[in-house]
């Protein structure tokens, strides 16, 4: 089976994590996917096969004699699928690029004057949505690519090689990938996440991030009568968003650059819920934007009354840097892995994060590597099949000891 055919396989199923449940995973249907690949992991020939409770899945396969010795090292990717588009009953549609704007269905295309990057696989075969739903190269594309890595691996004995790790998480898309995760089970010492854009992609770098939410209590009075009396919470919600600064949002921003991002809001004249999000690369910066919206919270409770503004900060993952910058090699390594395979490599920041940047701070440094995908999370996500290709040989040149 090629990495194709895995591919297409695995974005047949409906793995959309929900960021509102209360549950883990949060849907059961991440676990349909999750059985399916132990099954497939125990038909490769992979040991220690493991699919828990939680949904996670790990296996492993045995070092070659004479390799023993060499550290653990393994390989992740994500099973589920972002909440921000639907990824049910994807239709999945491989096409030769000739240039120039590429039309998917129900009304979308890929046009180069938006996506620019699209120019540069004119000539080549890719594989994209109709233009209803999500394609699921975030992260399928990443399972695929090490599924068929690891069972060339298992396939050929003759090639040398340490003990390979590998495991699929739930709920990557909604931050809560690493929640239960087992570095013991998973046993590696060092580790990549395939979760990454576009081919040649190496990322050790990723927002300090957190999630913020702001609850207005306002005080509703019938509006004939409301003179000096009514607190409208929809209002005081509105001057405290417009307190924030206009050009650090993510459409005025790039690379290093932080942000703050509302993402959600509802309410009526009593109450009023805010969600944002905080990202800056820069510890310092970071910890500065929770500081401005805390003091913003209060300066608007001294105009409006003690209590009527309520915010919660809670951390969602950190900077990999500063565990990845004493293990460069693993850097190093992926940059030779890569231009072997032909791929110039590109260290980019991650403007966003990762299972890995959670693993990290668990033990195991665990810096991205790209799956070949781009404009994931919405329906002009597409991928090339050269790219997934080239991924699977970057992968066995990086779990390869010769």
């Amino acid at each position: 089976m090629t990495v194709i055919d895995r591919f297409l396989n695995y974005i047949s199923y409906d793995t959309q994590s929900d960021e509102n449940s209360a549950t883990f995973p949060s849907t059961q249907k991440q676990k349909v996917l999750g059985k399916a690949l132990a099954g497939e992991l125990q038909s490769i020939g992979l040991s220690d096969v493991r699919f828990d409770d939680c949904g996670y899945v790990y296996a492993a396969l045995p070092a070659t004699k004479g390799y023993e010795n060499l550290p653990v090292l393994g390989f992740l990717a994500h099973m589920d699928t972002s909440p921000s588009a639907s990824g049910a009953n994807v239709r999945a549609k491989i096409v030769s690029y000739s240039g120039g704007v590429l039309e998917l269905g129900n009304g979308m295309a890929l046009d180069p004057a938006v996506f620019p990057s699209l120019e540069s696989y004119r000539g080549q075969d890719l594989i994209v949505t109709d233009g209803s739903t999500l394609l699921g190269a975030d992260d399928k594309a990443g399972v695929a690519e090490i599924m068929t890595a690891a069972c060339y691996l298992a396939a050929h004995p003759e090639i040398p090689h340490g003990k390979i790790a590998v495991a699929f998480t739930p709920d990557e898309e909604v931050g809560a990938g690493m929640d239960h995760f087992s570095v013991e089970q998973f046993g590696a010492q060092f580790a990549y996440t395939v979760d990454g854009g576009e081919l040649g992609e190496i990322e050790y770098e990723n927002f300090n991030a957190a999630a913020a939410t702001l609850c207005v209590h306002g005080l509703n009075i019938h509006p004939g009568s409301a003179k000096n009396k009514m607190k409208n919470a929809i209002l005081m919600a509105q001057e405290w968003l417009s307190s924030l600064p206009p050009d650090e949002t993510p459409a005025h921003t790039e690379g290093y650059e932080g942000f703050y991002h509302v993402t959600h809001i509802q309410g009526d004249e009593t109450e009023a819920v805010v969600s944002l999000i905080i990202r800056d690369h820069d510890m310092e910066k970071f910890l500065a934007r929770k500081a401005f919206l805390q003091e913003l919270t209060e300066k608007e409770n001294n105009i409006w009354g003690a209590g009527r503004f309520d915010l919660t900060l809670r951390d969602s993952y950190f900077n990999m840097k500063e565990k990845i910058l004493p293990h460069m090699e693993l850097i190093e390594n992926a940059k030779a892995a890569m231009k072997k395979a032909g791929v110039e490599p590109r260290c980019l920041p991650i403007r966003g994060g990762t299972d890995g940047a959670r693993l990290s701070f668990m033990g195991v440094p665990c810096p991205n590597l790209s799956t070949g995908g781009a404009n994931f999370h919405g329906v002009h996500e597409y991928i090339p099949v050269r790219s997934m290709e080239k991924m699977v040989e970057v992968l066995l040149n990086l779990m390869r000891a010769d």
